[in-house]
């Protein structure tokens, strides 16, 4: 198995929303806002390679909303999905599987381009895409709270395609890729856990987006059940940290993965990590 890590840039969004009632006197140490209370945070992927499979978990937002859309999150950054896939010698066509952890469009809108036609078809034509049950109704039918983070757009082709199938708590893509699902920041988000070699990585989404969100209050004002967000933290970093996993993180806008340490004050980041470390 290969692991690599796939970049598709940078957006902001509102410091304050990202901590949830963490004061900006101590969230801003961790990654400082701009003039109008934004951060930038990343849209890393993860790309595992096992055999003939090629498996994509998430792939940013994409680039076909419209130019209103982007002016309230600001991409930025010098690479997009495309590009960090041929870094690595693969195209969009080499795409097996698309596991999606939750259906929000700064995680799958990159799933869906328009063709010439200005038709929405899927961005990964030979591959098959995951998600859950419980999810898809959730993002078919949103609730209030939700509703502009799931996009028809990105969401209904993958279903017309014939190319979507559901997966179940547990199941396995195959040997060493598993799913656990948690339902605090949306309804069964679905996180993959993956052996590799001797270390067990945990790739995070958006129960810990980044390093700065392991001490147990710091819960996005983005989740539907912050409270359920708060539990299912302290579950996972105590299991996390009894089996030595180390944390993939989507959206941190500088740290790749960490292992945690144990301290006074809770479970906490311990190394930062790359996976050319590991």
């Amino acid at each position: 198995m290969q692991l690599y890590s796939i970049d598709t840039g940078y957006f902001k969004l509102d410091g304050g929303a990202m901590f949830g009632v963490v004061p900006k006197s101590i969230w801003n140490k961790i990654n400082p806002a701009d003039e109008n209370n934004l951060c930038s945070w990343a849209m890393r992927c993860l790309l595992v390679e096992e055999g003939k499979r090629l498996v994509l978990i998430d792939c940013g937002m994409g680039n076909k909303q419209s130019e209103k859309f982007f002016s309230h999150y600001e991409p930025h950054g010098s690479k997009n999905l495309e590009a960090s896939l041929h870094e690595f010698g693969f195209v969009a066509d080499d795409i097996t599987d698309v596991f999606l952890t939750h259906l929000h469009f700064d995680h799958c809108g990159g799933a869906i381009r328009f063709d010439e036609l200005h038709k929405p078809v899927p961005a990964f034509r030979n591959a098959t895409y995951y998600s859950c049950e419980k999810h898809w109704l959730t993002a078919t039918k949103p609730n209030q709270r939700e509703k502009a983070s799931f996009l028809k757009e990105n969401i209904i082709p993958i279903q017309e395609s014939g190319q979507l199938k559901m997966l179940k708590e547990g199941d396995e893509l195959f040997p060493g890729f598993k799913t656990i699902f948690v339902d605090g920041h949306t309804d069964a988000m679905m996180l993959p856990i993956i052996q590799y070699g001797n270390q067990t990585i945990a790739y995070m989404a958006d129960l810990i987006p980044s390093a700065g969100h392991i001490p147990i209050p710091y819960v996005m004002a983005y989740d539907i059940r912050p409270l359920i967000s708060l539990q299912e933290k302290e579950t996972f970093l105590n299991m996390a940290y009894a089996n030595n996993y180390s944390l993939f993180f989507e959206h941190d806008p500088k740290i790749e993965l960490c292992n945690l340490v144990k301290t006074d004050r809770g479970i906490r980041m311990g190394e930062a990590i790359t996976l050319q470390d590991l």
